[in-house]
């Protein structure tokens, strides 16, 4: 084959050969797709439809997070503040019981939880290596056994071990990355005191 042959060959193969006579053997592409191929308005709008999602739920979740660490933060606060009632012997002299102690703790966490999921769990240990700081007792579907709680609040010199418990609701629940370790869905807060009561000559309270 000689070279002026492989030319006329190469330029009959070439893009705009091909393009030529597919035109006119009626295979050319329409205009309104050659149109579409330059268009891009919409890339934006497409791109963002692929990244929004996954960025709302990151920041969802990023609040949620948040949310449970205020919490169980300010349930920590609220168990040491109340704590002290039973440390110093107000607890003891105003004769409190399981009710009127979770009343106290409602009082400086009812801003962000609702009194009726705190449970307590108040008892006295004969030392400290053998005062009970463990996670709540489970029932047989992993919820939390709260029967098996009392109130105890000792008398002046006893070991007590304070205990709250909070269910905070999980807002986002999908995804599998859900906070929630409750068969409900929910986040188990719990908060612990131990400590020895000050000297105090009052009698216990029951």
């Amino acid at each position: 084959m000689t070279v002026s042959r492989v030319r006329r060959l190469a330029a009959w193969l070439s893009p705009g050969a091909l393009r030529r006579r597919a035109a006119r053997l009626g295979f050319a592409r329409p205009r309104i797709v050659r149109r579409f191929r330059r268009d891009d308005k919409g890339a934006t709008a497409i791109e963002f439809a692929f990244v929004v999602g996954p960025f709302l739920f990151l920041i969802f979740a990023t609040i949620e997070v948040a949310m449970v660490f205020f919490a169980s933060q300010l349930l920590e606060t609220a168990t040491a503040d109340t704590a002290r009632l039973i440390l110093t012997g107000q607890a003891q002299t105003a004769n409190f019981d399981k009710t009127a102690f979770k009343n106290a703790v409602c009082d400086k966490v009812k801003v962000l939880m609702s009194c009726a999921n705190i449970n307590i769990d108040v008892q006295t240990a004969a030392s400290f290596s053998a005062a009970n700081t463990s996670s709540p007792a489970r029932t047989s579907t992993g919820a939390v056994n709260y029967s098996s709680m009392s109130y105890n609040q000792g008398a002046g010199g006893d070991i007590v071990v304070v205990k709250v418990f909070y269910e905070w609701p999980v807002l986002m629940p999908t995804f599998g990355l859900s906070v929630g370790d409750l068969p409900n869905g929910k986040r188990l807060i719990m908060s612990t005191a131990a400590f020895r009561n000050e000297p105090f000559s009052t009698s216990s309270g029951s």
